[in-house]
């Protein structure tokens, strides 16, 4: 997959944010990209702003139902003939409160049905029929160092969703060597500074049956503005990413042929050293906010 020229790639939570980024770098590589949204006026801004730079559409989706993915699927394979490049990159914070007990099951619901069975739908419906095409191909998934390499504690349930669907990647990067297949798979965790993205809003998308029984509690960092004003009073650095630049520099991740596509390897290398130790050792291991020190 060095060469995406010509290829098929689908992007899901592509209209905007971390996904609009990606979106416009596989389309400067030459990509035929299909733009998977739940937002419609959001979805069809981005892709009449994007068309200058390529052949991009849109199909509104609700990647948590999986008659919704199943509609994706079968109209890309109807108008496109295939799917290359598969990006399960949409993803939802759980709106709960700073605490694991203050969580309520709709928070659950509403975070793992995006993130967890919105990637689980994505790969049950375009896998079979990549396989099947029989062309190289790679299935991405965008996760977060907070859980795929370790949790921040007050955000336990988004924490515990992007955790799952790194070990779920995982996996089936391992069953497509083994069963011999010409797809692999990548994880790619958002890096390289503070991500000013529609995250911290996403529960204008929540649905009104998943809606929380309770207010919500205080918790800190609830905002973009009030994570970064906490980060600068700990001395810690407050640069914000350009997604678009983030957008590139995943994209060469896939075209390189790497499992982990992140910034600041060493680092968690030496925070997830650390959590093995504890481990070993019997220990609670440290969390992301320890491996920040």
């Amino acid at each position: 997959m060095d060469d995406l020229s010509g290829k098929v790639a689908v992007v899901t939570g592509g209209a905007a944010g971390i996904g609009r980024g990606i979106v416009g770098a596989l389309l400067d590589e030459g990509c035929r990209v299909v733009i998977a949204d739940i937002e419609a006026p959001v979805l069809a801004a981005a892709v009449a702003e994007l068309a200058g730079r390529g052949d991009v559409r849109g199909v509104v989706t609700d990647v948590s139902d999986p008659v919704s993915v199943a509609a994706l699927a079968d109209q890309v394979y109807d108008e496109l003939g295939a799917c290359n490049v598969l990006w399960n990159n949409a993803g939802v914070t759980s709106g709960g409160g700073g605490n694991p007990w203050e969580q309520e099951p709709n928070d659950w619901r509403w975070c793992f049905g995006v993130n967890v069975f919105g990637t689980a739908n994505g790969v049950l419906e375009f896998v079979p029929r990549m396989i099947a095409g029989d062309e190289p191909g790679v299935v991405v998934t965008t996760s977060s160092g907070d859980g795929g390499i370790a949790p921040v504690p007050y955000a336990s349930v988004y924490a515990s969703s992007k955790a799952a669907i790194s070990c779920f990647t995982e996996a089936l990067a391992h069953q497509f060597i083994a069963q011999k297949t010409k797809l692999r798979a990548a994880v790619f965790y958002p890096s390289g500074g503070l991500l000013e993205t529609g995250l911290w809003e996403a529960q204008r998308n929540r649905p009104a049956e998943l809606a929380r029984v309770r207010p919500r509690p205080p918790a800190p960092g609830t905002t973009f503005a009030e994570f970064r004003e906490a980060l600068a009073a700990a001395g810690r650095p407050t640069d914000i990413v350009d997604l678009d630049e983030l957008g590139r520099f995943a994209v060469q991740g896939v075209k390189d042929g790497r499992f982990v596509i992140s910034h600041n390897l060493d680092a968690a290398g030496a925070l997830l050293h650390a959590r093995a130790d504890a481990i070993a050792d019997g220990q609670l291991p440290p969390s992301a906010l320890e491996g920040l020190t």
